[in-house]
């Protein structure tokens, strides 16, 4: 069940730039000082704009996985993503903790957001990626009865999307697994996420680790995917707060122009990828 790429591709390259501003500090840590939500602030003010010139410059067209929360509080900035061409995708009503969620919130919250994608975007979004990667029991089948086509929150591959089931965990007997979802998993990794590196948490997240490290990283990835994946997926996760410091988007910059520099490199959102996905 492979990706057929255009013709000339060998390798799709997704960048999911998680524009979580305030959200992710008030949702998933339940930080809302001044301090934090100056972070999110720079993430609104500062990281989009240089991310959608960086962007610009390369052509690449990524997907912004965009809180409701983020739409309504930067408007100005979330209209700059819809008008430079990127596609959005849902991830969360206010970046929320999922699976600290009952059913019947969980699906409160993901009308919510829905409502908010249409009148803010115009359209719904194809494609979700959880807040902090996280599921419920629940989540796989509210995604299907909502007509997600896509979703990128799980790890079970690395450089190829694959149709997630759900899991009955079981101990001495070993866990079983359901009837697989007609979901596409765009699978992603810690690894290749800016944020467990960059973003320091006192108590939380020692962060202020090596951007040359994590690039080297990412880079590595790349090298494989490129030389023993034909037609797979690499896909990259950044938040604007923090690969729009200096110090990363520098780094970041030169990652881009090293994979664009590789022949049959695509750069493409994920709706974009699915598109070319048979189940041949």
């Amino acid at each position: 069940m492979p990706l057929h790429l255009p013709e000339g591709k060998t390798l799709a390259v997704s960048i999911g730039a998680d524009f979580d501003a305030h959200s992710v500090w008030m949702g998933t840590f339940n930080l809302s000082s001044p301090s934090y939500l100056s972070r999110g602030e720079f993430c609104a003010e500062v990281g989009v704009p240089r991310l959608i010139s960086l962007f610009e410059r390369y052509g690449v067209r990524a997907t912004w996985c965009t809180p409701g929360h983020s739409m309504v509080t930067f408007p100005e900035r979330f209209r700059q993503i819809v008008d430079a061409g990127h596609e959005i995708a849902a991830h969360g009503c206010y970046h929320e903790g999922v699976p600290k969620l009952d059913g019947d919130t969980e699906r409160r919250l993901m009308a919510a957001q829905l409502a908010q994608h249409e009148k803010l975007v115009g359209v719904r979004p194809r494609g979700y990626r959880s807040p902090a990667w996280d599921f419920t029991d629940q989540t796989l089948g509210i995604l299907e009865e909502n007509g997600f086509e896509w979703d990128s929150s799980l790890m079970g591959r690395d450089f190829e999307p694959y149709h997630p089931r759900p899991v009955t965990v079981g101990w001495e007997e070993g866990s079983t697994f359901g009837p697989a979802s007609p979901l596409l998993e765009f699978p992603v990794s810690w690894f290749l996420d800016d944020f467990p590196v960059a973003e320091y948490i006192p108590g939380v997240n020692q962060g202020l680790g090596s951007s040359e490290v994590m690039f080297q990283r990412w880079k590595d990835h790349f090298d494989y995917a490129y030389a023993h994946v034909p037609s797979g997926v690499l896909a990259l996760t950044v938040h604007p707060q923090t690969i729009a410091r200096a110090h990363n988007l520098i780094g970041f910059e030169k990652l881009i122009d090293y994979m664009k520099g590789h022949e049959g490199t695509w750069f493409a959102g994920l709706s974009e990828i699915y598109d070319t996905w048979t189940e041949d």
